[in-house]
């Protein structure tokens, strides 16, 4: 870890930097960001979370866990998944669903898009939403201009800008009632598991809030204090104000005070992202960028659109996917992230439209 802050170090100087070495390597993930840009918004979702994250626990209602419990074979899962993905729109002519260690989105030319997702016998929620996730970011780069194939506006417009494509499709579509009400007769009818269980308490498990160790299967709510953790770690690294010798204490300190929870190793704690081992330093704050990137389009989108709600609820997907296919994929790398953001809502990044939306969310879900 000493050698990779080295040589991040050593590679901001080398790219060059206005105000600080870490502006050189966001930049490489998130055109148009600096620690200074980026700072200020996920300090302001630190706040609202951690007292939306009390409310929820001191709710009235609370989820079972045990609903996501059971045995779900594999087969199944794929085959669920598989109509799912392509209900919403992903275009199986022109990619597949395979399995990975870790889920990714691949192709090797014009018109090839392929997802893929991992399986557990004994969860649902493990392969279904990653493979909703991996589907949006599908869907996404199927929308991309190919008839500029080969130039740089046939690309993703940044980490943030393609993270709120899939967060949008896996957490404000997929784990909303109104999608539930439209595929959980399917959802019985592959496991018979679910059909003692009423789609309300089936939903509210799905969205079970829980601080947890692992920032890959943390909730909607809690998900921004690991990526804030993150950010504020990097940071002091590049300015050297933190030695790596004293990361791992820091990062237990933050973690006991953003959620409560300390990390019992290494491997559940500071080293538990291939992130760092891998030299990407400035890559975390573009998940976080994305969660608001999706709130902030879904918002306009229920502008422009209307009921999504009653959409979703009949199965009706084209709606959105058509707005985003116009909106945003069809644009690529035209615009720098935030100049896209206004040219869709008509305003920069607006941290607000996220936190109203995990408020109404989950005063609804808890019963609060």
């Amino acid at each position: 870890m000493e050698r990779i802050v080295r040589l991040n170090l050593e590679a901001a100087e080398a790219l060059g930097y206005d105000n600080e070495p870490y502006d050189a390597l966001i930049d490489d993930y998130e055109r148009g960001e600096t620690s200074t840009s980026i700072g200020p918004i996920l300090q302001q979702l630190r706040d609202p979370l951690i007292e939306l994250l009390e409310r929820i626990q001191s709710a009235p209602k609370q989820p079972n866990p045990s609903v996501k419990s059971g045995h779900f074979p594999i087969d199944q899962q794929a085959e669920f998944g598989q109509l799912v993905a392509e209900k919403l729109g992903y275009d199986f002519s022109g990619g597949r669903l395979d399995v990975s260690a870790h889920p990714f989105t691949s192709g090797i030319g014009p018109g090839d898009v392929r997802i893929t997702t991992r399986y557990n016998e004994h969860s649902f929620n493990d392969a279904f939403f990653a493979t909703i996730h991996e589907a949006g970011h599908g869907m996404h780069n199927q929308g991309l201009p190919l008839d500029h194939w080969g130039t740089p506006i046939c690309g993703y417009n940044s980490l943030g800008i393609g993270e709120s494509q899939s967060r949008l499709w896996e957490n404000m579509v997929a784990r909303s009632t109104a999608f539930w009400s439209h595929f959980y007769p399917l959802l019985q009818s592959h496991f018979p598991e679910f059909e003692s269980v009423r789609l309300d308490d089936f939903v509210l498990a799905t969205n079970e809030v829980r601080p947890g160790l692992i920032r890959v299967f943390a909730d909607e709510v809690t998900y921004n204090m690991h990526i804030l953790l993150r950010f504020e770690l990097e940071t002091s690294l590049m300015r050297k104000d933190l030695s790596v010798d004293d990361l791992p204490d820091a990062w237990n300190d933050k973690m006991n005070e953003y959620l409560g929870i300390v990390p019992p190793n290494y491997t559940d704690g500071v080293m538990q992202d291939v992130h760092w081992a891998g030299g990407a330093i400035g890559y975390f704050p573009t998940y976080t960028l994305g969660n608001l990137y999706a709130a902030q389009f879904f918002a306009q989108a229920k502008k422009d659109l209307g009921d999504l709600d009653t959409m979703f609820a009949n199965g009706d997907f084209v709606p959105l996917l058509n707005w985003l296919r116009e909106k945003i994929h069809s644009q690529g790398a035209r615009f720098l992230p935030r100049d896209l953001a206004e040219d869709v809502t008509g305003e920069d990044l607006n941290p607000q439209y996220l936190i109203d939306y995990l408020n109404t969310k989950y005063a609804v879900l808890y019963g609060f």
